[in-house]
């Protein structure tokens, strides 16, 4: 399935979306893809990578989408609509916003998975999609019965997989030793042995194997 976006105009301050004819002829999940993809284009926030500048919440969308079809190649189609949509619109809820300390971090992770549960509902809806399949995606983005729901493990395991892939090594440069060996740990403990086996193939620095080794001994 493409990564790429098809042609279609967003209009953020009145919410319209202006499909072009060849939009008009995709299924409802590549309708939701190309929604998904150009709210996340408009992330102010960059990432480089491999010599291309990209919106960071589209990229790390998509490469969280291809671990979850890595470790789930016939996911289920709320699986992969949950992917792409897990953290939509993450750069409009900033953490500056909340108190500081454990208290105001969790209400902001609490209000940020709130309000990408219902910015995926809503553009699920201008795809096409109903209720039901709205219904099913939403505990997913919400990572409700982790542990137990495979298809939440599943997505749990890509976000780690897809922070220790891209976002470690940046942690590494703004985080002390015992922060970052503790960071890995708590990565660790939300991951199934599937996510852990391939956290272990992932290429990673010197520095980010010592600490990971640190962390796991």
């Amino acid at each position: 399935m493409s990564h790429e976006l098809s042609t279609v105009n967003y209009e953020p301050s009145t919410m319209n979306f202006n499909f072009t004819a060849s939009t008009i002829l995709m299924d409802e999940l590549q309708k939701a893809f190309t929604l998904f993809d150009g709210y996340n284009r408009q992330d102010p926030e960059t990432l480089h990578f491999g010599g291309e500048v990209y919106p960071a919440e589209y990229f790390y969308a998509i490469k969280l989408y291809e671990w979850v079809l890595k470790l789930d190649p016939d996911a289920a189609e709320e699986l992969l609509l949950a992917s792409r949509s897990q953290h939509i619109g993450r750069w409009e809820i900033k953490r500056e916003t909340y108190p500081p300390g454990k208290t105001g971090y969790l209400n902001w992770r609490s209000d940020l998975a709130k309000f990408h549960a219902a910015k995926a509902s809503e553009l699920m809806k201008l795809a096409g999609y109903g209720q039901e399949m709205i219904d099913h995606v939403q505990p997913i983005i919400l990572k409700q019965r982790i542990k137990l729901d495979p298809e939440v493990q599943t997505i749990e395991n890509a976000l780690c997989l897809v922070f220790l892939e891209f976002q470690f090594e940046d942690f590494i440069k703004k985080h002390d030793d015992e922060k970052l060996i503790n960071i890995v740990r708590k990565t660790w403990k939300k991951m199934s042995e599937e996510g852990r086996n391939a956290a272990l193939q992932l290429s990673y620095s010197d520095k980010a194997l010592a600490l990971i080794k640190q962390a796991l001994a």
